[in-house]
């Protein structure tokens, strides 16, 4: 269960759906996962946040046809791993091997960003919390992040940077080698845990949408579900743990 504790360790604390169909994905993924897309309405920037069934927010969604944004972004999941000194974790990633895309900013008084893709072309996103600290649920909490994982051909080398990085060992995030030929760069998935994966399954496919896949782990099943923009994430069943 990913937490959103900043004691000794650090681990991934939100998530951001990139898309330009937020109609489209929010529809999707309320009818699939029943995730809740709502307006904040005590952000200033009236940002939409995504919570699960029960009310506990788990991410956000940007709109990629802002300005913000190079003309061209293709729809993506950015992750955020939420770290202490922003500006000295980001010297280290760089020092072994990543590259970074956008300096560390202040975003308004949330906190402080920076995103890079590690040595093996993944990206990532560092959050240094100041008001706001990620995602909060309880263990087990169906529709919220169950664990990461990191798919790509050299994982020890993965394994190794992040380790550098943080200065722990993930709890909460896997680093397996990148099954047949390596057609993209290699991209952070987050699996998702739900009561009933059957049922999920079910609309997905009723959405056209979602296949079944063998995990690493005990041969547990897992769904790979896309959104009609492919946004891919992983499904779990809680049940199975």
């Amino acid at each position: 269960m990913i937490t959103t504790s900043l004691g000794s360790r650090y681990e991934f604390c939100w998530m951001d759906l990139k898309t330009r169909d937020l109609p489209g994905t929010a529809a999707f993924f309320s009818a699939v996962l029943g995730w809740r897309f709502a307006v904040d309405e005590e952000d200033w920037r009236r940002a939409t946040k995504i919570a699960t069934v029960d009310g506990h927010r788990i991410g956000g969604v940007s709109d990629l046809a802002n300005s913000v944004y190079p003309p061209g972004t293709p729809p993506h999941l950015a992750h955020y791993l939420a770290v202490d000194d922003i500006d000295r974790r980001v010297e280290t990633a760089t020092a072994h091997g990543a590259r970074l895309v956008v300096p560390p900013f202040d975003a308004g008084d949330q906190g402080r960003m920076a995103t890079l893709t590690d040595p093996t072309g993944a990206a990532f996103s560092l959050w240094q919390p100041h008001r706001f600290t990620g995602w909060e649920f309880p263990p087990h909490a169906a529709g919220a992040p169950y664990r990461m994982l990191l798919a790509c051909e050299q994982p020890d080398l993965a394994r190794h940077f992040y380790r550098e990085v943080t200065g722990t060992d993930f709890v909460h995030a896997d680093f397996i080698e990148a099954r047949g030929p390596v057609e993209t760069a290699p991209q952070w998935e987050l699996a998702v845990g739900v009561d009933d994966l059957d049922a999920v399954a079910e609309r997905a496919r009723g959405h056209g949408r979602g296949r079944f896949a063998q995990s690493g782990e005990g041969g547990r099943s897992l769904l790979r579900l896309s959104s009609p923009e492919e946004l891919t994430l992983l499904v779990v069943g809680l049940r199975n743990r």
